[in-house]
């Protein structure tokens, strides 16, 4: 018998095993298979109404059977082949895993299903109702079978708030419009409970810092209707303590920008600045760069979001690692009418020297692999203002193992860089524009400026320098801008050799997006990252992206008579638009599992002094992030197929760029996580280049998409991802029509990456 023959038999033999587990079941007892559940109701509850209850009341009917993939309780056979003597080391590691314990006829109890289901049913107002059980009993299997009568709801006639002891109660009556409970209603005790907690929500944002929604009751008053109908009033419990029902007032701020819980904070020297008092030993950070994160103010009435919104923007400073308010209550100053409070900010710093060092693998689809190490440091709160100051220096080498032509000379390369990026927690603007202009968050100022060198053996040579400056800042918790309004790059090829002059002489396409030396635009970013509502079912993850170059220096250069390029400072440069749009959808199952997709689409247009794109600037297709069933700048542009040029220099890119890709993940074990996947995508040039032919965008575009399928392996620590893809392209627009569709496993790719591609 062949192998693959054996494994067929064994896998039918298994399942077949895993298909009947009754003989595993005791003498005594039936295998609890689930329950029905059938509602009777008189004419006044409709179709969807009966829903809803059906849906709530199924909740309740525990306990939930044993699980079956496919007909089988492959769970339940995995535990008993564990009850076994010897159950060896397999059949632990799956009942570990994949196991589950019998649940039996005798581990239901329909008694207490009854009272769950007629307390639901009592919540809701249909109270008197009934309900009955019974057991429906196979050989070794047993359902239970449920039957409710609901009766006709009780409902709402009237809401009133009692009387309330002042001035809590014309707080709570100045609200009452906004209330979740309307006359005609049925009884509803988790919308009454809504209720109580919408109106803790409002008093905390209105000075009371003490009260509590259990303080609230609600009364339901039947005697004056005889037709199941009700005045619900709104209470205080008796016993609710004086500091609950009055506002409190904040009186005294104190905060402490370099805190240490083994300081004594008493004798630390005190500042008044704006009526806070700033209590430091010696100047940590400037006071009047620190103030305007502090929200709370003298003066006014406690608010729960103010002290949550102050927490959030000084932990977004980047200098303190912890930030903890607190607040005291001034037992002297309390009063029949107020209560005050003093405030205390215990700000604990970071380190503020920090150093990083990051290890990478670089693998090209032009057969340059190598390692490159990157070191940077960090020095945070450098002037006292909340500044940091990152320097980076970054040292890679890569090697071409193979070439096209046999015995032809193996290339090199060598890349050096260092950058250095300041961020100021505050706008460094000409005109001042106040902190309070941004409620949510102070923007950030960034500037950087880098310098990188590349050496590329039997080529050229480039140096390029970059500098930047502009802003960030959250919107709110989802949203996000990042404006850099200074945008200024300058490369500069040299040492070029005789052959990658010829390479450059055959493709003036390529001549022409090495030539534009100086770049200088702006960029805009807009980000709304609904992933970070990890309790939300659907999520969704929305990037976009602009870059325009050029237009201001069009302005101010000259015109050549001869038509050429214009010229600034003696250098010929870009003139551009490019957009990006990048969409994730998060579809979760559970935590689990989930069904993650994504569509991005970009596109570049050379305009006014350029007819390109620059080099740095265009798109590629292929890699961990991308089509992964390709290696990375391997994919496109069109049909072109990179492998017939393999002898030469070429960066397959486009100005044209589109992709979708989706995935399911699961859990695999523990901290491994697993995920199948689709991708589909490519590159285009808006115009036909004739060294890459067959990459000009055109209304075939779906036709010359690579598609590539894979398995992945994660493992996520607490957020942090290693991933492994293995990918397999399953469409290739570099073969002749006909021939596209293959499935060959000899062209897989493994992509190895850190976090999730999207």
């Amino acid at each position: 018998m062949s192998c693959k023959n054996f494994l067929i038999l064994s896998t039918i033999v298994l399942l077949c095993y895993a298909c009947s587990v009754s003989r595993y079941i005791p003498e005594d007892e039936r295998l609890y298979t689930g329950a029905t559940l059938e509602i009777e109701s008189d004419s006044t509850l409709t179709d969807k109404s009966k829903d809803v209850i059906k849906t709530n009341l199924n909740s309740v009917l525990n306990p939930e059977p044993n699980s079956k993939i496919l007909g089988m309780y492959l769970g339940l056979y995995f535990y008993y082949q564990n009850q076994k003597e010897h159950p060896g080391f397999i059949n632990k590691w799956l009942n570990k895993n994949f196991g589950e314990e019998p649940i039996y006829q005798s581990d239901v109890k329909p008694i207490e299903v009854e009272s769950l289901l007629l307390n639901r049913l009592d919540n809701r107002g249909f109270f008197y109702s009934s309900a009955s059980s019974e057991f429906i009993e196979e050989e070794k299997k047993a359902s239970a079978a449920y039957h409710v009568d609901v009766a006709q709801p009780y409902k709402m006639e009237n809401y009133a708030v009692d009387s309330l002891p002042q001035p809590i109660g014309a707080n709570i009556k100045a609200h009452l419009n906004k209330t979740v409970i309307k006359k005609g209603m049925r009884f509803d005790l988790p919308l009454m409970q809504l209720e109580r907690k919408r109106i803790d929500q409002s008093l905390k944002l209105r000075g009371y810092y003490n009260f509590n929604e259990r303080f609230l009751l609600f009364e339901a008053d039947t005697n004056q209707y005889k037709n199941k109908r009700f005045d619900l009033y709104l209470k205080m419990k008796p016993e609710t303590p004086k500091q609950a029902i009055v506002p409190y007032e904040i009186s005294r701020i104190n905060i402490y920008p370099h805190y240490n819980i083994e300081t004594d904070s008493v004798n630390i020297p005190s500042e008044t600045y704006n009526d806070k008092n700033y209590k430091q030993d010696e100047l940590f950070f400037k006071l009047k760069y620190l103030d305007p994160f502090v929200t709370i103010q003298k003066g006014q009435l406690y608010n729960a979001e103010t002290s949550k919104n102050t927490a959030r923007r000084l932990s977004q400073i980047g200098t303190y690692k912890f930030v903890n308010i607190q607040y005291k209550e001034i037992d002297s100053a309390l009063t029949d009418s107020l209560g005050r409070l003093e405030a205390n900010i215990y700000l604990s710093p970071l380190n503020k020297r920090a150093l990083q060092v990051e290890l990478q693998g670089v693998t090209k689809s032009n057969n340059f692999t190598g390692p490159a190490i990157s070191v940077s440091s960090i020095n945070r709160n450098l002037f006292k203002g909340g500044e940091s100051f990152k320097l980076s220096a970054k040292f890679g080498y890569e090697a071409q193992f193979t070439r096209g032509s046999e015995g032809a000379d193996k290339l090199s390369s060598t890349q050096l860089g260092l950058t250095g990026e300041l961020t100021f927690p505050r706008i460094i603007f000409p005109i001042k524009v106040g902190p309070h202009f941004f409620k949510y968050n102070i923007p950030k100022s960034k500037t950087s400026l880098s310098l990188d060198y590349l050496n590329r053996k039997e080529y050229f040579s480039l140096i390029s320098a970059t500098a930047l400056f502009g802003y960030t800042w959250d919107a709110n918790k989802l949203v996000t801008y990042e404006v850099n309004p200074i945008t200024v790059s300058y490369t500069k090829p040299w040492n070029i050799t005789d052959a990658f002059q010829q390479i450059l002489d055959d493709n003036p396409y390529m001549q022409d997006s090495f030539e534009q030396e100086f770049i200088s635009g702006l960029t805009f970013s807009f980000t709304y990252n609904g992933l970070l509502e990890t309790r939300k079912t659907d999520q969704i993850y929305f990037n976009t992206k602009l870059d325009i170059a050029g237009n201001s220096l069009s302005l101010i250069s000259k015109n050549n008579a001869d038509g050429s390029p214009s010229e600034i400072f003696g250098l010929e440069y870009a003139q551009y638009a490019k957009a990006d749009i990048d969409i994730y959808y998060h579809h979760k199952f559970n935590d689990d599992h989930i069904l993650a997709s994504r569509i991005f689409g970009g596109y570049g247009i050379a305009y006014g002094n350029s007819t390109l794109l620059p080099n740095v600037k265009q798109y590629f297709s292929g890699g961990p992030y991308s089509v992964r069933a390709f290696r990375i700048r391997s994919l496109g542009p069109g049909t072109f197929d990179g492998s017939t040029v393999s002898d030469t220099y070429f960066d397959q890119t486009g100005n044209i760029r589109l992709e979708a890709n989706i995935e399911y993940r699961f859990p695999i074990y523990s901290f491994l996580k697993g995920a199948a996947f689709v991708d589909a995508g490519n590159i285009w040039n808006s115009i036909e280049n004739p060294a890459l032919p067959g990459g000009k965008f055109t209304s075939s575009f779906m036709q010359e998409l690579g598609m590539g399928v894979g398995l992945g392996a994660r493992v996520d620590f607490q957020g942090f991802v290693i991933r492994l893809d293995l990918a397999t392209p399953f469409h290739n627009p570099a073969l002749p029509k006909g021939e596209r569709y293959t499935f060959d496993t000899q062209e897989s790719v493994l992509n190895f990456a850190i976090g999730y591609p999207f």
